[in-house]
């Protein structure tokens, strides 16, 4: 079995309940990103004996929380010594809006994996885009690159969609397989 860690910033909680699903789906393990952009004791060593990394965090003002650009920018070491290397990499994000700029955030998540050396993995689930399409049904946001997620400013952690969860859930496992894969 693959090693997976979930490495993730959170401002409000929500971001944190869509990585809690995507670690579900993945068995992995859950790193959080502290409000000052540090890992706890012990997040560096596991980042770096993962098989994959899955990055998540909200999408504030059309990129990744502060919190999290903090941790990217401390990946440089690692970025060096090149211990990322040949890992499999996903990501998610989260913001208020229907959009948000969430691609943005995850183009920056695809591009720090890459500069890691890092193997990629998509969605790999088709749009629910019907006209009978609702916020229950799973991708319902469209995304390809990773898992967008959509929390109302005014809601609470437990009124995220519940498509958007069993996304998140659906992409931790398909990472989880393609690290098997990987890892072979």
């Amino acid at each position: 079995m693959s090693k997976i860690v979930v490495v993730y910033h959170s401002g409000y909680g929500h971001t944190q309940k869509v990585a809690e699903a995507v670690a579900a789906g993945a068995s992995a393990q859950l790193i959080a990103i502290d409000a000052e952009g540090n890992l706890p004791e012990g997040g560096w060593d596991a980042l770096a004996a993962a098989d994959a990394i899955i990055f998540g965090t909200p999408t504030y003002m059309g990129g990744p929380s502060w919190q999290f650009k903090k941790f990217a920018d401390a990946s440089s070491k690692a970025w060096f010594t090149r211990v990322w290397q040949d890992k499999v990499f996903g990501g998610f994000t989260n913001s208020a809006s229907l959009n948000g700029d969430k691609q943005v955030t995850l183009i920056y998540l695809q591009t720090l994996a890459s500069q890691h050396g890092g193997i990629w993995v998509s969605l790999d689930i088709l749009p629910s885009n019907t006209k009978a399409a609702s916020r229950t049904d799973i991708n319902n946001l469209g995304g390809s690159a990773g898992v967008l997620v959509q929390s109302p400013a005014d809601a609470s952690v437990d009124e995220i969609p519940q498509g958007d969860l069993d996304t998140a859930k659906a992409y931790g496992q398909r990472v989880a397989a393609v690290a098997a894969k990987w890892r072979g």
